[in-house]
């Protein structure tokens, strides 16, 4: 009964501190805090704004456009421009070149047209090398993509090399042929040429002005800014009117390559896959039989063969001959053939002059007139004609020698008359390489030829 009457009054505080308790939390509305404007009460939760997950798993989301680099593309076109890797150049002057270039379709189509031959070759080489695939466009800059292409600093060929850097290089000039028109030659030594000046300045358009100008004159230009502390770039050289839109030239061809649909050109697929190939031959050969051969004609074979000046081929040029790729086999088999019964690849005759015997008496016995003699063995005024100089002559069965004479390319005795590049007036024309090349680890002997 004691230990009732001392809990009771225990049990009674605990229950009245509760009360007070609960009272305290329930405040007044006056006291209550104010609403805010980013949230009620009733609200639903935050989480039932959100997407639902599972529809946005079912939604079909439009596909990212990638470049799949690792499968060639079927267009050469695109091929080279996924290789475009060289710095773009932002200059005023190259707008004045694109508008040069596309108020001129017609040029363009005709230049792209003819570049269908050996643009997958150019294109294939530069990527072994691991150079910028459009250092393929430069020919359209320097010879309009013209192997036959020759200027008034007497340079020849796509490349437009003059006749000290092609011996530089490697590549042959004598009568028999002029290596700087060989496709696969030539190519090779301008690759070797623009890789070397690029080693040498570590600046694509620094190389490509060595490639106009001259390597010494270009690092002749940097040492002026430099002393001046001035900036050494492309633009900030001071340099002749021709090098200045050089590279320009290219950056404008290079834009409407990579966008033709943005200029309203319309730029044909070319097949991504070698227009040529090449088969090796023993022997001297005449031209006009390598071309019935392989089935095409003789200015199709030409175009693919532009080195030879001659209506043979002679077996020291060590040149393959470069053919269709769908008329290598034709050729081999056709040959193959040939040989079989028993006939000579070539029907012309080598005739070395006797003392005192004249041109004139020569021709007469060989059924063809002097002038034809001199045609073709490149004679002109300027030869001399001494005993001993050797003349090729046809033979009984030499095949359309008369017709073939006329259609060879020749290297000029005197080159075209030179123009003076003036500012705006100057496109796609032929230009030379005007440099006299150093061999790899020599000192530059020779100053770069001016136009």
């Amino acid at each position: 009964m004691s230990l009732f009457r001392c809990l009771v009054p225990i049990l009674l505080i605990l229950l009245s501190g509760s009360a007070r308790a609960e009272q305290a939390l329930q405040l007044s509305p006056e006291l209550a805090p104010a609403p805010t404007l980013n949230y009620s009460p009733a609200s639903p939760p935050a989480v039932a704004l959100l997407p639902d997950p599972s529809r946005e798993v079912q939604d079909e989301l439009p596909p990212i456009p990638t470049i799949d680099l690792t499968t060639p593309p079927d267009d050469l076109w695109q091929r080279m421009r996924n290789g475009f890797s060289m710095p773009d150049l932002d200059s005023p002057l190259v707008a004045d070149r694109q508008a040069w270039y596309l108020n001129r379709p017609d040029l363009l189509q005709r230049v792209f047209e003819r570049s269908r031959r050996y643009l997958h070759h150019i294109v294939d080489e530069l990527e072994k090398r691991g150079m910028p695939t459009e250092l393929a466009l430069l020919p359209i800059v320097e010879s309009s993509y013209n192997p036959l292409a020759y200027s008034s600093a007497r340079a020849l060929g796509m490349w437009q090399f003059i006749p000290a850097t092609g011996k530089t290089y490697k590549l042959e000039q004598n009568w028999w042929l002029d290596q700087r028109r060989d496709i696969v030659a030539s190519t090779s030594a301008a690759l070797d040429y623009l890789q070397y000046i690029y080693e040498m300045h570590g600046d694509w358009h620094l190389a490509l002005a060595s490639y106009n100008w001259g390597e010494n004159a270009v690092g002749r230009a940097v040492a002026k800014n430099q002393a001046k502390g001035l900036p050494t770039d492309y633009r900030s050289l001071k340099m002749p009117a021709e090098t200045a839109y050089y590279v320009p030239k290219l950056q404008a061809i290079k834009n409407i390559i990579a966008q033709p649909h943005l200029f309203g050109l319309r730029l044909e697929p070319i097949p991504n896959r070698p227009y040529f190939g090449m088969v090796e031959r023993n022997g001297n050969m005449d031209i006009a039989l390598a071309a019935r051969l392989a089935e095409i004609p003789v200015e199709e074979f030409i175009a693919l063969n532009p080195a030879y000046s001659r209506p043979v081929m002679p077996t020291a040029a060590n040149s393959p001959l470069v053919l269709p790729a769908d008329k290598v086999q034709t050729f081999l088999d056709n040959l193959q053939n040939h040989e079989a019964q028993d006939k000579p690849l070539s029907a012309w005759l080598t005739h070395k002059l006797k003392q005192g015997e004249k041109l004139d008496a020569v021709a007469k016995r060989h059924g063809i007139s002097a002038a034809r003699l001199k045609q073709l063995n490149g004679i002109n005024a300027r030869t001399k004609i001494v005993p001993g100089f050797a003349l090729l002559v046809p033979g009984k069965d030499a095949i359309g020698y008369d017709s073939i004479a006329a259609r060879l390319p020749q290297t000029p005795v005197s080159p075209p008359k030179a123009t003076k590049w003036k500012k705006g007036k100057s496109g796609g024309k032929p230009r030379a390489i005007n440099v006299k090349i150093r061999k790899p680890a020599a000192k530059p002997a020779v100053k770069p030829k001016r136009r």
